[in-house]
Formats: C-alpha cells, structure tokens, sequence
C-alpha cells in the first residue's frame, strides 16, 4: 500500500483508470504526471497546504487526476454534486472557500452564473473548451512541468453532508502534515485486508464519484496499485456486462443497484459470469434484508457491508458470513469503540436502544458550524452521527431509525428541513413537513404533508404548484415525488412539530425503517 507516484515507477505502463463507456485511459506514468502538472499549476496560482478547491465535473478521466493533484499539494478539495442549483452551488464555493473552482463543458449551465469578475472570486476553470469567462484547465496545466512540486504534502477531500438547519455542512479533517503517501488505516482494512483488494485488483465504480464513498474506493484502488473502471452512469445490465468483460475482482454499490439488478430478467442475470467477483462492498443506505439474501445467494458470500458517516469517526463492517448468523446487523466496530447512550448520555444494557457514539475515534468538525461540531459530540469526547441503534451480545450494531428523519434515496442523504424551508415560503401554505416514504426499487422517496392556508385549495393543481416551485430553488431528488394536505399538522404546545405521527402513517407496520 503506498502512493500512485510509486508505481509510477514500478509499473508505468499499467492502467490506473479507465472509462467503461468510452474506453479512455491513463497508465500510472500518465496519472503521476498530470497530477504533478495539476500541483504546478495550484502552486503557481500562489495556493498553498491549507487551501481549498471546488469541481463540479461528471464521471471522467480529469476528475480523478484533480483529485491527485489537490492531494498531493496539501490542498482541501471538494467535489460537488452535479444534481444542485447554482445557488446550492454558490453556497458551497463560498463557505468552503474555494481559490479554484474547475468544472466541464457538460456541467457549465450549472456554474455560469457564479462567474462574475468581481474581485476576490475564485479562478475558474473549464475543462476541453472553455466558455468565455473561464480559463482552459487542459491548456495551463499541459504548460506546468511533469515533476513533483517541492513541498508535496497530503491534502485531504471536505465533502459537504446537509443538515437539519439546511444548509449543507463541509466535514473537515484538520491537516497533519502527512507525507503523500501515509495509509488510510479504515481504507486499509476494509478494501485490502477485508476485501481483498491488492495489485492485482480490477475495481469497478458505478457510482458518481462526488460522492464520499466512491470517490475514496477509487483513490484507494489506486494507492494498492489496482485498476479501475468506472462507468459514466450504472446500468444495471451494463454492470454485469462490465464484470464479465473485465473479470472485475471488486465493486462498492448501494442497495439501489442491488435492487435494480435482481429486477432483471432471470435470462438477462444469467447471461453474464460474475464469478470473478471477490468483494462488494455496500452502505450509504439501508439494505433489506430480503435483497441482501438474495444477492448472496447469487453472488455467494462476498458482500461486505459497513456503517460509517462521511465524518469519519468510526466505522462497523460485516461480512456476508457475519450478516447470515446475525441478519440485520452493520457489524461490529473496527474504528472507534460503539457506545449506545439514553437520552442522558448514559449508557444502557445490550440490546436497549439508544443513540450511536463511537469512543476512541478520529476527530472531526464541521467547517464553519461550531454549534454542531459541538452537538455531534458529549462530554467524554465521544461523537455521533445522531442514529440510533442497540448492540447484540457478541457486539453487532443493529440501526433502529435515523438522524432527524434523514431520507436516504438510491444512496443519496436528503434533508427534510431544507425542502421544508423552501416549500414554507410559498404563499399558499401554512404549515408543512417533509420525509420518507417507501420507494421499492430507491428505498425512500420524498413525501410532503402540506397545511394550506385555504383547505378549499388543497389538491392536485396546488400540489403540482408547490414540486414545481420546490424545484426552482432545490435539485429535483430534494423535491416531493407527491404532496398531500392536511387541515392541521401536529404540534406541541411548544410549537415542535411530532413527525412520526405523520409518517408512520406511510409505513406498513411489517416494515421496520433501519
């Protein structure tokens, strides 16, 4: 395990990525040398260990070569989703502070209107051929020279999680100085020494890569000297047509793609060999139970799943033989000690529910939000994410339900308050609440319940009103799928709004939401 720049040397020939559609690639020697002209270049814009760069860029071969060229220049850099508004977007540049913000031809529409020429805004960047009012990424980076910068030190992503006060929050690891190649120890264990995953490995990514998760595996792929296909956008046939074309060793999914393979045909599943699969590793959203039966019994026993959150401070894996002898579980804690408190931080008997800490774990806060860097943690310096769960005898986490009634669809983190915020302000409602409902092949939906000012109003045109002002201001996967009204939502005398007796309303009681 140790940095691309090494293999590099050792095997410079051998192809580091690879775009499953397109069927582009660069070696390793490629890959070190455009991510050194790429750390030239930030250097000669005067941006030094501690600064911060945005990209907004779909599934290609630039998006990973930035990312190695921000890591090793000890720089902060934050991929954003290609799904926001320009608001959402502006939000994001500005609170993260980004010197250089890069983006494509493909996701110009989305970031045009930031570029003002106002002194102090960032330098902006455009891949391929730049529209006017950005500069050329290719053309000023091809002039940089293929050698290391003099002072390489590892920079880290700050990837931005929403919160309940709905603005997103970037979760920021504070720099240590680390040489470039310093191991990730969570990484380690999961990808190599759990999954498998060494020089050998051919890692397939069918996920965008501005997510956490991805975006990570793929560096990870890369520093244990693998390679990796990633796709441009998963097509559930597709994926299995990838594996067998490229005798695929590893792969990190959600459940939404497991959901959507077992929905195929049985004629289409059993088309392609699969067999060379050793490891799919799988979170960011609940699993069913069912489902993940079902895709052990056909892949065999390889799926490994793991809770952790984007921040980072703690993780629990399982394996598929773990999983089959204690069904349910996330499994038990390999970074970080579980803690399950009550609600006086105290900690409660195996198998009581209570909310999920993790002791003796890695630090971390949330940039610029002092106030909830302080409540993610308690008084003995344990951190939690806000979920709650219980513990088994043997030390398998179970989770019970989820922080703030987060909704999680096909993988994706959405946060009712934000689209509440927004929906609140349109003229013809009163009162509103927004969560998850069930979606058979995304997990959850989004559902809102709607107090109009005038009951009389209430129904199908004032609900297709209200998406479609909600999607002016917010990404569609923010936005109901479906609204319906009420003439009261329920409040506490203190005004608090007691959700649950609205949305378990939505939910078979047969069915527990994890």
């Amino acid at each position: 395990m140790t940095h691309p720049s090494i293999y590099a040397r050792t095997q410079p020939n051998k192809i580091a990525y690879q775009m499953a559609g397109t069927g582009k690639a660069i070696t390793y020697r490629e890959l070190d040398e455009l991510s050194n002209q790429g750390a030239q270049l930030f250097r000669s814009l005067g941006l030094k260990e501690g600064d911060h760069i945005a990209f907004l860029i779909e599934n290609r071969l630039a998006f990973m070569e930035i990312c190695w060229a921000a890591q090793r220049s000890g720089l902060y850099y934050t991929a954003i989703s290609r799904y926001l508004t320009q608001d959402e977007i502006a939000y994001i540049v500005g609170d993260c502070g980004a010197k250089v913000v890069i983006t494509s031809p493909k996701c110009a529409e989305q970031i045009k209107g930031l570029v003002k020429g106002a002194p102090g805004e960032p330098v902006f960047y455009m891949l391929d051929e730049p529209l006017p009012g950005f500069r050329s990424w290719d053309k000023e980076a091809a002039a940089q020279p293929t050698t290391p910068i003099a002072d390489q030190v590892a920079g880290y992503d700050m990837l931005y999680s929403s919160g309940t006060t709905g603005r997103p929050k970037g979760i920021k690891r504070e720099s240590e100085h680390n040489p470039i190649d310093l191991p990730n120890p969570f990484l380690k264990i999961l990808c190599a020494d759990m999954c498998g995953m060494n020089s050998d490995s051919i890692y397939l990514s069918p996920a965008p890569l501005y997510h956490a998760a991805p975006l990570r595996f793929n560096m990870m792929a890369i520093t244990l000297g693998g390679t990796s296909i990633i796709m441009e956008s998963f097509d559930a046939e597709e994926f299995l047509k990838l594996v067998e074309k490229y005798k695929i060793t590893q792969s990190q999914l959600v459940p939404t793609m497991f959901v959507r393979m077992l929905k195929l045909p049985d004629e289409v599943r059993r088309r392609y060999d699969v067999s060379s699969l050793k490891g799919a590793i799988h979170a960011a959203a609940p699993c069913p139970i069912d489902v993940k039966a079902k895709m052990i019994e056909w892949w065999g026993p390889i799926l490994i799943e793991y809770y952790a959150g984007s921040e980072g401070n703690g993780v629990t894996v399982s394996t598929s033989q773990q999983w089959l002898t204690h069904r349910g579980t996330v499994g038990r804690a390999v970074v970080g000690k579980i803690k399950i408190l009550d609600e006086n931080e105290q900690e409660v008997p195996v198998g009581q529910i209570g909310t999920v800490y993790f002791a003796d774990a890695p630090v971390f806060t949330y940039h610029n939000d002092p106030e909830k860097t302080r409540r993610a943690y308690n008084a003995k310096g344990w951190s939690t994410l806000g979920d709650v769960g219980y513990l088994d005898a043997e030390g398998y986490l179970y989770l019970t339900d989820r922080k703030s009634y987060m909704i999680i669809s096909g993988g994706v983190n959405i946060y009712p308050q934000e689209t509440e915020d927004v929906l609140i302000t349109h003229p013809g409602v009163a009162d509103v609440a927004v969560f998850g409902v069930p979606n058979e092949e995304m997990g959850e939906e989004v559902k809102a319940v709607v107090q109009p000012h005038d009951m009389a109003k209430a129904g199908k045109e004032l609900e297709a009103e209200l998406i479609v002002f909600c999607r002016k201001h917010l990404s569609p996967i923010k936005c109901p799928k479906s609204i319906d009204f009420a003439a009261e939502l329920p409040r506490t005398p203190t005004g608090k709004l007691v959700k649950r007796h609205l949305r378990d309303k939505y939910w078979p009681k047969t069915v527990v939401r994890v």
